[in-house]
């Protein structure tokens, strides 16, 4: 597959918002990458880590963040589920999973249904191991500050608005994946 002929053609005429996609992308790829190598105990797919890592945000296309160049009609927190439609229609269901799971350290029907998220009231928390190493990864980065890495510190800062459990999971994470 490639990633790149992909993400060209759903952000055609978007260079601003392809670049943004691409720049953040390709730091959370490269995370993820060093922890494969950091982890051949783990026997990972690197080919798939490396192209789900690539997509996972795909789905900021159809959101409205125009801080980020991102000028569609949707709310931000659908990204994830949004991305994950559209590469299933590319035939792509398991980069689609980790799409749709990759919010904070994932979200669980209880938590949509409490906070009344526009999300359905199911599961979207990482399963797979692949899943977890992309969206553990995707905690260092800002798409609105492209240039920063951010610490531990500071990516469990920025999980503490979805609750105490999902910074526990980061930490969990951290002692498994660094």
């Amino acid at each position: 597959m490639k990633v790149l002929n992909l993400i060209h053609k759903y952000y055609a005429g978007q260079p601003e918002l392809e670049q943004i996609l691409l720049k953040h992308s390709e730091d959370v790829a490269q995370k993820v990458l060093e922890i494969a190598e950091a982890h051949p105990e783990f026997h990972l797919d690197r080919q798939f880590l490396y192209e789900a890592a690539m997509l996972h945000d795909i789905g900021i296309l159809y959101v409205d963040a125009p801080g980020i160049c991102c000028h569609g009609t949707k709310p931000y927190i659908c990204h994830g589920m949004l991305g994950a439609e559209l590469l299933r229609n590319e035939g792509l269901p398991a980069h689609a999973r980790v799409a749709e799971r990759h919010t904070g350290t994932g979200l669980t029907k209880e938590e949509i249904l409490r906070q009344s998220l526009p999300l359905p009231p199911r599961d979207f928390v990482p399963e797979t191991l692949e899943e977890k190493i992309i969206c553990y990864a995707d905690k260092f980065f800002s798409k609105s500050h492209l240039e920063e890495v951010k610490t531990p510190e500071q990516a469990m800062r920025s999980l503490e608005k979805f609750g105490p459990s999902c910074v526990d999971t980061f930490k969990a994470w951290m002692s498994e994946f660094e």
